[in-house]
């Protein structure tokens, strides 16, 4: 019996009907702290770095989701920036398609923590923003 494959988060997101593609130029923001939580990106193509209040920096690379923390713990605002190292082109889902999504296709949510979990693993590993 063969087995389906699972689509990964940038697969679902950029299926849905009201994703939209974005790119951003090297060093453009993408957004800032305080602006309103209103959508989660995923990187296609280039690498988005995202910096906390404190200067903690993170890296995002093509396959990956960010800012979806703002939007699953029901936030209103960005609490992080989010700039383009690279050229960058992005999937964008607004919130309440990403959490429609995420009822449609619970196996995305544990892609989502295996995301984190990697990034748990990398801080712990090299203490810096891998490229």
């Amino acid at each position: 019996m063969a087995v389906a494959a699972v689509a990964s988060p940038l697969e679902l997101m950029a299926t849905q009907v009201d994703s939209e593609t974005v790119s951003f130029a090297t060093g453009a923001v993408i957004f800032s702290r305080g602006q309103a939580a209103d959508a989660i990106y995923a990187v296609r193509r280039g690498i988005v770095e995202v910096i906390n209040p404190q200067g903690d920096k993170l890296c995002y690379r093509p396959g990956e989701l960010f800012s979806y923390e703002d939007i699953v713990w029901n936030e209103d605002v960005r609490h992080n920036d989010a700039v383009a190292r690279t050229p960058v082109e992005l999937v964008r889902l607004d919130r309440l398609r990403f959490l429609n999504l995420l009822h449609n296709h619970p196996t995305m949510a544990i892609l989502l923590i295996g995301q984190q979990h990697e990034r748990l693993r990398e801080q712990r590993s090299s203490g810096t923003c891998a490229y």
